[in-house]
């Protein structure tokens, strides 16, 4: 290995500055790649999807249903998850990302109340189910909305 071996690791550089139209010794001269004529040829070529005037596939099939912009998708935790915290450990969002309990967090983890539960645990999540916070607080744990 020399200095003058040294090449970057394969397909980990990558240029967006191709220069197009000059000459055919580039290997992309001429037409720029763009072929003899026709619409695609010319400047100001049609959008993606665009059918020629006819009316476009996004257009002709029918929406259905309700589309919230303002929808939260929430992670939903079983207690029967948490087992896996030793008693009086405190467990957040990071600690259940941590044990591969929560991919993503996305909206918000919510803790259910399914499943068999025996520890004392302090829990902080962004919502608790009614069950939930019951079978916690029963066994001395705390519940903490964050």
């Amino acid at each position: 290995m020399e200095l003058s071996n040294l090449r970057p690791a394969e397909g980990s550089k990558q240029s967006d500055n191709f220069r197009r139209g000059r000459g055919h010794g580039s290997g992309n001269g001429k037409t720029a790649g763009k072929g003899h004529k026709g619409q695609k040829a010319r400047s100001g070529a049609p959008r993606l999807g665009f059918e020629g005037g006819q009316m476009p596939l996004f257009r002709r099939l029918p929406k259905r249903g309700f589309k919230n912009i303002n929808h939260k998708n929430i992670v939903g935790i079983n207690l029967s998850a948490l087992e896996v915290f030793d008693n009086g450990a405190v467990v957040d969002i990071q600690a259940l990302k941590d044990q591969g309990i929560v991919k993503k967090e996305l909206d918000g983890v919510k803790i259910l109340g399914n499943g068999e539960f025996t520890k004392k645990l302090t829990v902080k999540a962004n919502a608790f189910s009614a069950s939930a916070k019951e079978k916690i607080e029963a066994l001395g744990g705390t519940t903490e909305v964050i």
